[in-house]
C-alpha cells in the first residue's frame, strides 16, 4: 500500500506546493474560458476560509466533508454559514447562492483521524437555497462506464489563485485500490472538495473528490475517494431530513370573510 498521509487539505490548512514539470494549469479568467466549467465555485465558509466545489444538480454541490463540517462541534455548519459562488472569477461569481442543508458520509464522523478510512468517508453534499438554471451552469455528471486510461484533469481554487478557477488540463491516477484513488494533480490550499475529472466520450465526469495530500517517497500525491453508491445514499440523507413545510390553518368567522389567529377547526357538513 502507498505510504500515507503528510497532511490533509483542510480549510485553514496552510502547504507548501510544488508544481509537476507535465502539469499544464490555466486560470479561467473571462466568460469564454469559463464556458463548461461554470458548476465548478469556491465554497466561502463565513470568514474561515473556503474549499471549492462541484454542481451535480442545479441545488446541488458535491464536496469534501471537511469542508462541511464544523470542527468545533462536529457537526455540519448551519444554515447560511456556507456560500456557493459558481464560476468565481475575479470576484464576481455566476451565481450565488447559500447553503441550507448539509448531508455527511454517515461515517466520516467515526474517524477523526487521518487515515485510508478518513478518505473514503470524507464525501459531503450540500443543497443549496435556490437552484442555479442550466442556461448559467450546466451541472456535472458522475462518471459512469469503465475509465479509459490513467488520464484526469482538476479545476479548483487555492492559495494564491483563489479569485479565479485554476484548471490542470492534464495529470494521472497512480493507484486505485481499496476504495481509495491515489493522483499526481498539483492540488493545494483552497482545492479541498474539488472534483477529481475523467472523460467520458466527449466530457468530463466526476470521478472523485479531492480528500488530502501525502507523499508516496517520490513525490506530492492527492488522495480521493471512489464515489460508487456513496452519492446516492447522500441524496437520500437530503431528502429525509429535509424540513417539512408548514401548514398554516386559519379560523374563520361567522358571517365574514375576516380571520383571526388560533386554530378552531369547524365542520363543512350539516347538524
Amino acid at each position: 500500500m502507498t505510504r500515507f498521509f503528510l497532511g490533509i487539505l483542510l480549510c485553514l490548512s496552510v502547504l507548501s506546493t510544488t508544481s509537476h514539470a507535465q502539469s499544464a494549469k490555466r486560470k479561467l479568467t473571462d466568460r469564454e474560458d469559463l464556458y463548461g466549467w461554470e458548476a465548478i465555485g469556491r465554497l466561502d465558509i463565513g470568514d474561515q476560509g473556503f474549499c471549492t466545489g462541484t454542481l451535480i444538480a442545479r441545488d446541488l454541490v458535491l464536496t469534501a466533508a471537511h469542508c462541511a463540517v464544523d470542527k468545533r462541534t462536529g457537526r455540519p455548519f448551519a444554515p447560511g454559514k456556507v456560500t456557493f459562488r459558481a464560476g468565481l472569477s475575479n470576484g464576481k461569481a455566476l451565481a450565488d447562492r447559500s447553503v441550507v442543508q448539509i448531508a455527511v458520509h454517515s461515517d466520516y464522523g467515526n474517524h477523526p483521524h487521518l487515515s485510508a478510512a478518513f478518505v473514503r468517508a470524507d464525501v459531503a453534499l450540500m443543497r443549496l437555497e435556490q437552484p442555479i438554471p442550466h442556461s448559467v451552469a450546466d451541472p456535472f455528471a458522475l462518471h459512469s462506464g469503465r475509465l479509459a486510461g490513467n488520464e484526469v484533469s482538476i479545476a479548483s481554487y487555492g492559495r494564491g489563485r483563489s479569485e479565479a478557477i485554476t484548471r490542470e488540463r492534464s495529470c494521472r491516477i497512480l493507484q486505485r485500490r481499496q476504495g481509495l484513488i491515489t493522483f499526481n494533480c498539483d492540488i493545494t490550499f483552497g482545492s479541498s472538495g474539488s472534483a477529481l475529472l475523467a472523460r467520458n466520450g466527449p466530457r468530463w465526469q466526476i470521478l472523485s473528490v479531492v480528500s488530502a495530500v501525502g507523499n508516496d517517497g517520490r513525490q506530492k500525491v492527492g488522495f480521493g475517494m471512489e464515489l460508487a453508491g456513496i452519492v446516492e445514499e447522500l441524496k437520500a440523507d437530503l431528502r429525509r431530513d429535509a424540513p417539512k413545510p408548514q401548514a398554516s390553518i386559519r379560523r374563520l368567522q361567522v358571517g365574514t370573510d375576516k380571520s383571526s389567529s388560533g386554530a378552531k377547526f369547524i365542520s363543512s357538513g350539516g347538524s
